[in-house]
């Protein structure tokens, strides 16, 4: 198939391209290369990328309204895995705006393309964060999600129900996934695993928000394109008879369904770097969750995907990338490593 994956220079998106072109789909990867944290990242996995037959690259902005409709325009899409956004809870709060421009304007603009010209299916991330401090665990896809307590879930959540509408008003099948903080080799620097592991490996201190009472569905990179691959090749129909709703539409979690301590975790980057780690206990910050727990079995049912790695060797694999990526010698400088695990 003739694939668009958004978001390709990210780090979901990296790895679903990788996997698509592994099994002989064509890809044309966009990205908008923005410095929401450091670009060489970005390029450096598009590295990866490049050489592949099959791959093209794209960068442009899915805010760009008149641009996105040329390329849907000259390329015929098959179908469409839309992983572009503004993603972290934190920086929704002092930037607002970006989260408008990404994930409400260019979710409306990918909706369009998509209907406009036939694409027959349309993945797009939506995320954990949606489920917001609700006291029933794990999360269940058919659980209420009404009160996000950030903006970025808040978004995340009108891109479900932006999804719906297009589903049910133009048949438009699409199939929203949310994550539960993913993790692994290529991830991103804002979130937890590498922050931990860098201020680890440095002897720098790393602070712990909610004085370490926190639980998480860590969730391994590959159990993740697994679970996004599987979903790209079964789109709803509509009048299911499993289905809430008869648009062709529909909603799953992709999370370990193992939630573990954060003090868990973070032995794990210890053990993996052979250091412990200098810790500063702190008060919850705002915007967090307590705790995320992933319901996995309607996408099990519905792919046979179930998210697996246990995160001991989750973190092996990702702390064994982190030094030949970084390459980076131990220092006795200190300083503090802000981090919490990401939704």
């Amino acid at each position: 198939m003739k694939i668009l994956v958004t978001g390709a220079a990210g780090f979901v998106g990296m790895h679903t391209a990788q996997a698509l072109l592994a099994r002989g789909d064509e890809v044309v990867g966009l990205d908008n290369l923005n410095d929401y944290y450091d670009p060489q990242l970005k390029r450096d996995r598009l590295a990866q990328l490049e050489p592949a037959r099959g791959f093209r690259f794209v960068r442009q902005d899915i805010a760009d309204r008149a641009a996105l409709a040329a390329l849907f325009e000259a390329e015929g899409f098959e179908r469409v895995v839309h992983l572009a956004g503004q993603a972290g809870v934190r920086y929704s709060i002092v930037n607002p705006h970006a989260y408008a421009e990404s994930n409400l304007v260019g979710f409306v603009n990918m909706l369009e393309g998509c209907r406009q010209h036939a694409v027959k299916h349309l993945v797009y991330a939506s995320s954990s964060s949606v489920y917001g401090n609700g006291a029933r665990l794990p999360f269940d896809e058919s659980d209420p999600v009404d009160h996000p307590v950030s903006l970025y879930a808040a978004t995340k959540k009108a891109n479900e129900l932006m999804a719906h509408s297009y589903s049910h008003l133009f048949a438009l099948p699409t199939t929203g996934l949310r994550f539960f903080t993913v993790y692994g080799p290529w991830g991103r620097p804002d979130m937890a695993p590498w922050l931990f592991t860098d201020a680890i490996a440095h002897g720098r201190a790393i602070q712990v928000f909610n004085h370490g009472r926190m639980r998480r569905s860590f969730t391994y990179i590959d159990d993740v394109v697994r679970g996004v691959l599987a979903c790209l090749d079964r789109a709803p129909e509509a009048n299911a008879a499993d289905s809430p709703t008869p648009a062709p539409y529909r909603v799953f979690n992709i999370g370990s369904s193992e939630s573990i301590e954060l003090g868990r975790f973070i032995a794990a980057i210890e053990s993996a770097l052979g250091r412990q780690a200098v810790k500063q206990m702190m008060p919850m910050q705002a915007g967090d969750v307590v705790a995320t727990d992933a319901a996995t079995k309607r996408l099990e049912v519905w792919t046979g995907v179930c998210p697996e790695t246990p995160v001991e060797d989750g973190i092996v694999r990702f702390v064994d990338w982190y030094r030949q990526y970084t390459a980076a010698p131990v220092s006795a400088e200190r300083g503090a490593a802000r981090a919490r695990p990401a939704s």
